[in-house]
């Protein structure tokens, strides 16, 4: 069940809304949907078509509830009758959906649709970015509050707050579900792109849990990104994320080993990198920059991830490229977590020294304070100068703040390795 939830939901929801005209109360049938599911599926067996059987059942209740409405307007009527002109404000319910269940069979073609519809208008105008952002994550990712708020590097209760914020202006605003026409699609576009990317970004490093990668997730982002990209062929951002996504999804089957644990990129078996990924990627990035409007910011992270595509080891990297790419994004998109990644990079292709001065930069201004990710790369570079005292007290760190079990792994490994390297000079030394 949770497994049906966590893949389905999105496009149970994105289904709803489209049939009832009402953001806020699709939610709420799936989640009905959802509980009778938990009292019938453990009596009566799982469906055969559980996404179908959730739908169904949410649609009913959809069912029960503009009648109720029906009902309603009805008593409201009778107790309104006689008063004058404006005595008494009363809606008429929705009309009410034919009585039989036959369109509700499972279209993967009108949920495509429906899920596109769901991202634009959880990314409509009349919300703030941040509150389009942490709304879309919710509804269409299936993030968690604590995740999403990771994500945007924020407090759980601000992402919370935001979330309910969206519902109640879209609601007050009578956004239509569906998808806009081209003409409008540009204002929403970014959002949506950011969203896609974040989602992307959860899977393919997941903020908790027990996996490294949420291969759900992960790929639920790529199949987004593809529709985007057919949608809308000549914005170059689209097609940049595609190609972002297809190059680094390429790595999955190679950063993890037979029992989950994370393999870093240096020890990855590059014969495992699905190459039909990387070649799709690829073929995305240059159908980037043959639009003639530069690639963007996505654009420019699968040129990145290319460089590591096409690189038959980490030693044999074109890192100064990559540093020259991460100087043009941070021009571009400015960001802690792009800064971090480009001291990583200035560090592979200057030394640790030189890498060491921009993490520092970034711990002084207070970038990333509550992220596992700057102890832990400074944890790395300390060690490759040989400041093991240094490094064992940013590797902790990172221990304390990182979230994932699976990165948890790789960081006390990382420390039990340093602290055997320092008993062993100890004991040397007396």
């Amino acid at each position: 069940m949770a497994a049906v939830w966590r893949i389905e939901s999105a496009r149970i929801v994105g289904a709803l809304a489209r049939y009832t005209g009402d953001f806020a109360l699709a939610e709420d049938l799936a989640q009905e949907a959802l509980a009778e599911a938990l009292v019938t599926w453990p009596r009566d067996g799982v469906p055969r078509h559980p996404a179908g059987w959730l739908l169904t059942v949410g649609r009913r209740r959809a069912i029960d509830h503009f009648r109720r409405h029906e009902v309603q307007d009805r008593k409201y009527a009778v107790l309104a009758h006689g008063l004058g002109e404006g005595g008494a404000v009363t809606g008429g319910g929705p009309p009410l959906p034919p009585p039989d269940d036959q369109d509700v069979l499972w279209d993967p073609d009108q949920i495509d649709d429906d899920l596109l519809a769901l991202m634009f208008v959880a990314c409509h105008p009349v919300l703030s970015r941040e509150a389009r952002v942490a709304l879309t994550l919710r509804v269409v990712g299936g993030l968690t509050s604590d995740e999403i708020a990771r994500a945007l590097l924020v407090p759980t209760a601000t992402a919370q707050a935001r979330i309910t914020r969206a519902k109640k202006t879209l609601a007050a605003a009578g956004v239509p579900f569906e998808v806009p026409p081209p003409e409008q699609r540009g204002a929403r576009l970014g959002t949506v792109l950011t969203v896609v990317y974040v989602i992307f970004t959860e899977g393919s490093s997941a903020s908790s849990g027990p996996d490294l990668i949420r291969f759900d997730l992960a790929g639920e982002a790529q199949r987004l990104a593809r529709i985007l990209a057919r949608l809308m062929p000549e914005e170059p951002e689209t097609h940049g994320l595609l190609a972002l996504l297809e190059l680094t999804g390429a790595r999955f089957p190679a950063r993890t080993g037979p029992d989950g644990e994370p393999v870093l990129l240096e020890h990855q078996d590059r014969s495992r990198w699905d190459r039909t990924a990387i070649r799709r990627g690829r073929a995305a990035a240059v159908r980037a920059q043959r639009t003639g409007r530069g690639v963007g910011a996505y654009g420019l992270q699968a040129l990145i991830a290319e460089q590591h595509a096409v690189a038959e080891s980490v030693a044999a990297t074109d890192w100064p490229r990559i540093v020259l790419l991460y100087e043009a994004l941070a021009r571009l998109a400015p960001s802690p977590v792009v800064e971090l990644n480009r001291a990583v990079a200035v560090s592979m292709a200057e030394g640790p020294r030189a890498g060491l001065e921009l993490v520092d930069a970034l711990g002084d201004a207070g970038q990333l304070a509550g992220s596992h990710l700057l102890p832990s790369v400074r944890g790395e570079l300390l060690i490759r100068l040989g400041r093991d005292e240094d490094a064992r007290a940013e590797l902790e760190r990172a221990i304390k703040l990182c979230g994932n079990e699976r990165e948890r792994e790789v960081l006390r490994g990382k420390l039990a390795r340093l602290e055997e390297g320092l008993e062993e000079r100890l004991g040397e030394g007396e």
